[in-house]
């Protein structure tokens, strides 16, 4: 009777159990639904389907996200309009206001519909798109489709020509800038780095110039245009300057530095720059324009607000040299771009390299040759002085960007704190502050001064010191903290392996003294908050190697004044030690920025083939491939992570070994022919 009993529950339990999920028919019914939706318009044949097939919600969204790709597969392989497939996108929005598919399913088929289509029905896709910016904004949306959009917006800019499809690609970076917070940091260009693809090209070959040939050529056919031709609007005015192919080409080989301004702190290009620059400058400076050099048409559009051509890139014919330098909004381009260089070189940038510092020379120059620049922008016409003080006042305002980044971008929205005040649950009302009695007359002394008695002679005399106690606090004399090179001095000295100071008996293994070096650190130094792939087993180990960079960065220790004869024989002498040095010597020495800057141009692509023999790990890798997707740049991550974690055994020798082992056998030889003519 048991089992009998036993068997009747089974069979009744299996009669109410709920049917199994299945995939094909879900499928089938789902398309058939969403085609139904979209002839008539309304999404409930989707609704009821939801709702009466079988599964949990997560399959049967699943199923019916890959349902909408299927159709959209069918209409693009059909040439459909492109209303079709806006159609099926927007019955993808309202599903998911509806809570029938994930959030994602909009952004994957329009994804889906650009890579497809030809960038003339992309246009009408990216439309739609822009118009439902406040959609992809809200709390359904955002969090799930802010990464699909951007890769979207990225993908379409590059198969777009930034010559040829301006406008589309501006709308692209309008959209972004809509879409995104201001605070997003994709989109803030946080290590500073540099569009060294905008390589600008002109005639590097002086025997191909017409240069020469070009004023002979002009008399030549100014003789056979008959007078009365051209009218008096149109004639064109002989440019007064004298062009030649050396001031050509020294004119478009600053675009170089304006591209990678980095070249600046490299001695030689630094040199090169600035001869090029006080050149190209002293011709603005002669050749002035007047209002009168304007042609009448081109101050009517000024003033009637007429359209402003701008071309993506320079024309850098030579024929077109003369036009160029006498055309007022020309000059303003490049004394603009001086004005930016300038403005980095000075600038405190946080992911700056700590090698990039400017000498007094170059600081002194770049002060004077800016204010020539702002002198040179207010004599332009037209409005020159109004237009100097603009950018004047935009450049400054640009140092609040710079500090804003260099403090790791914080959020520009400030959350409403509860008063001090306000007693009870935060949604009553604040209570009124009650004000301040004002002190009683016992405690102001009688006279002009008028000092506050504390009831004790010495209390009164300390609190009256100063009658101001905010700008008491803020005088010099308050200041205890140390500087740099007063605090590391002695660990400086110790690090030395001449003074031969055993470990234990080291400032940087006490304690306290590595406390305080970490807040100063943190306080004076730009290293503290420079990323490293070394890894310190200990505080002590750590500040070894911050002391190491300081000593090379400080100034020495001050000594006693030499005469000008002792200072001439240690300098002959350090002469005659550096000639004789042999290469071996110099090999063992470790690598300086400038040899790890100029071997990553020479290593490039062939970075990654050599980052195992240097012990990176693949963690290493992939966030050197992240941070930069150039390989020059990569490069040089690389070399300085391995510097990094070598420490003073980043050796040409080790470098040279490493890269034989690699395979890389040719520039094996070149770095040692490098390290040879170096010594």
């Amino acid at each position: 009777m048991a089992s009998s009993a036993r068997a009747e529950e089974r069979r009744t339990t299996g009669a109410m159990s709920p049917p199994l999920f299945s995939l094909p028919e879900a499928r089938l019914r789902f398309t058939t639904s969403t085609r139904e939706a979209l002839n008539n318009k309304t999404l409930k044949p989707l609704l009821n389907a939801f709702n009466q097939i079988p599964g949990s919600e997560n399959e049967k969204k699943c199923t019916l996200d890959q349902a909408f790709r299927v159709i959209v597969e069918e209409e693009i392989i059909n040439k459909a309009p492109c209303e079709n497939l806006l159609a099926i996108i927007s019955l993808a929005i309202n599903g998911v206001t509806e809570g029938i598919c994930t959030a994602s399913t909009p952004f994957v088929l329009l994804g889906d519909v650009l890579d497809c289509l030809p960038l003339d029905q992309c246009d009408k896709i990216f439309t739609f798109v822009e118009k439902n910016v406040a959609t992809w904004k809200s709390n359904t949306f955002y969090s799930a489709g802010k990464n699909y959009l951007l890769r979207m917006c990225n993908d379409l800019l590059r198969r777009l020509s930034k010559s040829q499809n301006t406008v589309f690609c501006g709308r692209i970076q309008l959209f972004l800038a809509r879409l995104f917070p201001l605070s997003e940091k994709s989109g803030l260009n946080l290590q500073s780095q540099f569009n060294l693809e905008n390589v600008t090209v002109f005639n590097t070959n002086e025997h191909e110039s017409t240069l020469g040939q070009k004023h002979t050529e002009e008399r030549e056919e100014g003789m056979d245009v008959e007078e009365g031709e051209m009218g008096d609007d149109e004639a064109p005015t002989s440019c007064s300057i004298p062009i030649d192919y050396n001031l050509y080409r020294k004119f478009w080989s600053l675009q170089d530095y304006f591209r990678n301004p980095v070249q600046c702190y490299e001695k030689v290009s630094w040199k090169t720059f600035l001869k090029y620059s006080e050149e190209v400058l002293a011709v603005f400076k002669s050749y002035k324009l007047d209002d009168t050099q304007a042609s009448r048409k081109k101050l009517e559009e000024l003033k009637t607000g007429g359209e402003h051509v701008y071309f993506a890139k320079f024309l850098t014919s030579e024929k077109l040299m003369d036009l160029q330098l006498s055309d007022s909004n020309f000059r303003r381009h490049i004394l603009l771009q001086y004005l930016i260089l300038f403005q980095y070189l000075k600038g405190q940038v946080k992911f700056k390299s700590s090698n990039y510092v400017l000498t007094d020379e170059q600081s002194l120059w770049i002060e004077d040759t800016t204010k020539a620049v702002y002198q040179l922008l207010s004599e332009n016409p037209p409005d020159g002085e109004r237009f100097s003080k603009m950018v004047e006042h935009i450049l400054n305002t640009e140092e609040n960007w710079n500090s804003w980044k260099n403090e790791g971008c914080p959020s520009f929205v400030k959350e409403r704190s509860q008063p001090e005040f306000q007693l009870g649950p935060p949604d009553s009302k604040p209570m009124r502050p009650v004000r301040k009695r004002p002190a009683p007359e016992d405690f102001l002394g009688k006279g002009p001064n008028k000092k506050i008695l504390m009831g004790n002679e010495e209390l009164t005399r300390l609190w009256n010191l100063c009658p101001d106690n905010m700008e008491a606090c803020k005088s010099e004399s308050r200041e205890y903290m140390p500087t740099l090179e007063e605090f590391f001095e002695e660990a400086i000295e110790q690090a030395d392996p001449e003074n031969m100071v055993e470990n234990k008996y080291k400032a940087v293994n006490n304690s306290n003294y590595g406390w305080r070096a970490l807040r100063l650190l943190a306080r004076r130094s730009p290293h503290f908050f420079q990323p490293t792939n070394q890894q310190f087993k200990s505080l002590p180990e750590y500040l070894e190697n911050m002391v190491i960079k300081l000593a090379k960065e400080l100034p020495p220790p001050s000594e006693e004044i030499k005469t000008g004869e002792d200072e001439d024989e240690e300098d002959n002498d350090a002469l005659l030690k550096e000639n004789n040095e042999s290469p071996e010597v110099q090999r063992d020495k470790a690598m300086t920025g400038e040899q790890i800057e100029s071997f990553a141009n020479k290593l490039g692509e062939q970075w990654k083939a050599l980052a195992p023999y240097l012990e990176m790990k693949d963690s290493d890798i992939r966030q050197i491939e992240s941070d930069s997707e150039d390989m020059k740049m990569r490069a040089k991550q690389l070399l300085v992570a391995w510097q990094d974690q070598e420490g003073t055994h980043a050796t040409p020798e080790n470098l040279i070994t490493a890269l034989n082992k690699a395979g890389l056998n040719d520039l094996a030889e070149s770095l040692t022919n490098d390290t040879e003519n170096s010594s």
